[in-house]
């Protein structure tokens, strides 16, 4: 598969009414129950394509020196054309000097596009997507147990 066309991405960040982006926070998250859990004290930021919400980004700061992306989403009409990297470089340029951490899946596709970033791996949370979410959740055919942690130190 090739890589679309880029597009013109303009990003905002939201800090308010957060939950009116509750459709696009469950394409990275399909539990709105964990999504509740941490969206109202993340830094949420959205992308727009000619005024129309495609992508968002939900970053925690755990410390003065180090960020958890908690959720990132990209609607599937804009995949492939450089918005889920955008929305991770926006949030590196305003941590500049920090640690940058991610919990995901073990999906191939999202290992591979979060290594294209920078990211290794860091850690492993055993049993992880079998202990917080009712439904089992299968990704490209894999269902996923543990979450694997990722980091890049800008």
């Amino acid at each position: 598969m090739t890589e679309t066309s880029p597009v013109e991405l303009s990003i905002i960040e939201v800090t308010a009414r957060k939950s009116d982006y509750m459709d696009l926070l469950l394409i990275g998250d399909e539990s709105e129950e964990m999504v509740r859990r941490y969206v109202d004290v993340c830094n949420l930021y959205v992308g727009f394509v000619d005024g129309v919400a495609v992508s968002c980004i939900a970053a925690l700061a755990i410390d003065a020196g180090t960020v958890e992306i908690k959720n990132l989403a990209v609607i599937p009409e804009s995949r492939r054309r450089g918005v889920g990297r955008r929305m991770l470089a926006h949030v590196e340029g305003l941590h500049a000097g920090c640690k940058i951490c991610l919990g995901t899946g073990e999906t191939p596709s999202t290992i591979r596009f979060y290594q294209s970033c920078g990211y290794r791996y860091s850690h492993r949370v055993i049993g992880f997507f079998t202990d917080n979410y009712p439904d089992p959740i299968v990704e490209e055919g894999i269902t996923l147990r543990d979450m694997l942690y990722l980091s890049k130190l800008l």
